[in-house]
């Protein structure tokens, strides 16, 4: 926690860091109860550096490349993440698959966002499969990490239609808005201490969160 009583965030990113904005103004109109204390990315050349330089916030690159191995690079991003001492970390575009060496230390406090409604469609290209499948509703998936790739348990779900003339692109741009909208309010709920992922599952407010996470459509705080 901060000096006013604030959480901490650590947020990473690949590329652009559309999401980093979403969190940028979520703390900035107090929709968001933290402080992001660092910007970490594993590529020297991402967009979203810039984008948290300009905010006035510290950035660090550690470019996997580096680094001999998979785990040898989630190693060194453990420690530079416990550095800072943050209470959340959040995933925001960062395109690492994650070892046990930096999911362990973090695990409970650890999120990310996944354009689909997870279970359907963990992985890559989740938008043309949605499509490619005849699927009515598309979405998107704020979830705690665990070691199964995007298998963490849902938090929160936001549903668009699929529209007989939607492309691929045209379908994730407007599952993005809806994923600017869950991810910062997801993080909300856990640093107000209302989100919980114990070894009994995963609680909101003290009550269990439906095995796909909560229906954003329905939520009303």
């Amino acid at each position: 926690m901060t000096a006013d009583g604030k959480a901490r965030l650590a947020i990473l990113i690949s590329g652009r860091g559309s999401n980093l904005q979403a969190f940028i103004d979520a703390c900035a109109d107090a929709a968001l109860a933290a402080d992001i204390s660092v910007v970490i990315s594993n590529n020297p050349d991402a967009a979203g550096l810039q984008l948290a330089d300009g905010a006035g916030i510290p950035t660090r690159c550690i470019d996997h490349r580096d680094f001999p191995s998979r785990e040898a690079f989630d190693a060194a991003l453990a420690a530079e993440v416990a550095r800072w001492q943050v209470d959340l970390v959040i995933l925001a575009g960062f395109m690492r698959i994650l070892t046990p060496a930096f999911i362990q230390p973090f695990s409970g406090r650890l999120l990310n966002v996944h354009p689909s409604l997870l279970p359907r469609y963990p992985g890559l290209h989740t938008h043309q499969r949605a499509l490619d499948a005849g699927d009515r509703e598309a979405g998107v998936t704020v979830h705690f990490v665990t070691l199964e790739l995007d298998g963490g348990p849902p938090i929160i779900q936001a549903r668009v239609p699929v529209l007989p003339t939607d492309s691929a692109e045209s379908l994730a741009a407007r599952v993005i808005v809806q994923e600017h909208l869950i991810y910062p309010l997801a993080a909300q709920w856990f640093v107000t201490k209302r989100l919980q992922m114990t070894e009994h599952g995963v609680f909101l407010d003290g009550e269990p969160i439906p095995a796909t996470g909560v229906d954003y459509s329905q939520e009303t705080c």
